[in-house]
């Protein structure tokens, strides 16, 4: 049974359908559509057997295509929700950033909890203040109004080959301490990056961030889990 007409989704039903939709956004070839209970309860942190019955009320209510043991998605009630969820969290995370001098890895938890009260009229202020951004300070894009989203071309650093280069367009803001250690290497959106050496055999690589005229500024190791965080796009061209 469909939710009430003009009813608000609860906190719970837009945490989850965020969550869901969350999974295929950053996507590569290969990866399984759709998210399983088990990575839904750990990303939430809650056991399986309630993340169980809320999908069967997500189900019943029209937000989810549902059946144990497989991986969910959303349907098009449930996306459109999503999409709003997901507005409403970036541009406040970018609100806090560029106007009130949060740091980015200071952000998600206040929009976690401030995502669900905003009303679409401040929202509306916020965009307008902020200039219509298109991407949050980690670089995820902010889907439009209409609920148009545009991903940008790019892969993880770990992807990349020795002496490829790109524009680092993206890092995932899943990990605070990360997001200071990288900022603290002058690894964050915007950097301009080379990879020099795969070390395959200890699973990490070293990556060199370079200024406009591609000179090294900081030369950085990374293992291959936070390697994994940085979305970059690629040059035409390598360097050697």
């Amino acid at each position: 049974m469909p939710t009430e007409a003009g009813s608000a989704p609860s906190t719970m039903t837009e945490n989850y359908l965020k969550v869901i939709w969350k999974a295929d956004e950053w996507a590569v070839d290969g990866d399984a559509p759709g998210i399983t209970t088990n990575e839904i309860a750990a990303t939430l942190g809650v056991g399986a057997s309630t993340v169980s019955g809320n999908l069967r009320k997500l189900e019943r209510d029209g937000f989810i295509d549902y059946e144990p043991y497989r991986r969910i998605a959303l349907t098009e009630t449930g996306r459109a929700v999503a999409i709003a969820v997901v507005r409403r969290h970036r541009l406040i995370e970018t609100y806090l950033v560029e106007r009130l001098g949060y740091g980015w890895d200071e952000v998600h938890d206040e929009a976690e909890i401030l995502e669900h009260a905003v009303s679409d009229r401040l929202l509306e202020a916020f965009d307008v203040e902020l200039g219509r951004p298109t991407a949050d300070p980690h670089g995820d894009p902010i889907p439009a109004s209409d609920g148009t989203t545009v991903r940008p071309v790019a892969h993880r650093l770990g992807e990349f080959a020795e002496g490829e280069c790109g524009y680092v367009v993206r890092v995932s803001d899943d990990e605070p301490e990360l997001l200071r250690y990288l900022s603290s290497l002058d690894l964050r959106v915007g950097a301009h990056v080379r990879i020099g050496e795969r070390r395959d055999y200890a699973g990490s690589l070293q990556v060199v961030v370079t200024d406009a005229h591609d000179l090294p500024v900081e030369t950085v190791e990374l293992a291959g889990p936070a390697a994994a965080s940085v979305w970059a796009n690629s040059e035409p061209h390598t360097h050697v």
